[in-house]
């Protein structure tokens, strides 16, 4: 991805990878990490998913910052194993629940996907 700037003349390049990253960054420093010292936390864990603006090194040097061997996460102190079920239940049950439910009766115009969609959804309870 790359723009350019005319009054300046200046053209700059940067890929979506090196984007993201620097948004996840800035989220941690400017919320997360803030907000975290409002709180009593000197005893908290971190953990995290191995998505690539998650465990970038820069990612991960500043929550080693923040939370030193406190930190759970692929190139963590403590290593998080890749698509670990305890740490995304979501891609492990709900998403496979919810697909098997919307393509059971094998929708086939865009309209009739979405309304499968929202009704399975709508289906969805807390005690799940």
């Amino acid at each position: 991805m790359g723009w350019w700037n005319p009054s300046s003349k200046t053209m700059k390049a940067t890929t979506l990878q090196s984007m993201v990253i620097g948004i996840d960054r800035a989220m941690i420093t400017n919320f997360f990490i803030p907000e975290l010292n409002n709180h009593d936390v000197q005893e908290l864990w971190f953990q995290q998913d191995g998505a690539t603006c998650h465990t970038a090194r820069a990612t991960i040097d500043l929550l080693k910052d923040t939370f030193g061997d406190r930190l759970i996460s692929r190139f963590g102190p403590v290593n998080w194993p890749p698509r670990s079920w305890d740490l995304t239940p979501l891609d492990y049950f709900l998403w496979v629940y919810v697909k098997s439910l919307v393509y059971a009766d094998k929708p086939q115009t865009l309209d009739h996907l979405e309304d499968n969609i929202r009704c399975v959804i709508a289906d969805i309870r807390p005690q799940m």
